[in-house]
């Protein structure tokens, strides 16, 4: 619910991805600041991949979006962090695996 402690008035969520467990929603927060949630799938990925790269050329800084990083060795831990709900964005590094490491 953090994020609809953040939204603005009037504000557009977009929900990414998959919930380990049900997520519960404070829908008083939606209708009384006039929220719009949308749920993103494969469909509209394009699209979706389309509008990121427009907001990362105008500045858009997503590091504090990102809390894990691991190589791709580590897929194990990387998944598992993904999957824990205690994490943001979880990273794998694919630069050892192009360079033959």
């Amino acid at each position: 619910n953090d994020i609809l402690e953040n939204a603005c008035h009037g504000g557009k969520i977009a929900l990414l991805g998959i919930f380990p467990d049900k997520a519960a929603i404070d829908w008083d927060k939606v209708i009384f600041n006039g929220l719009t949630i949308t749920g993103i799938y494969g469909r509209e990925m394009y699209e979706t991949w389309y509008k990121m790269t427009v907001m990362l050329q105008s500045g858009l800084d997503i590091k504090p979006a990102i809390t894990h990083r691991f190589g791709f060795r580590d897929h194990e831990a990387a998944f598992a962090a993904a999957r824990s709900g205690d994490s943001g964005k979880v990273i794998m590094d694919w630069t050892a695996a192009r360079e033959g490491g």
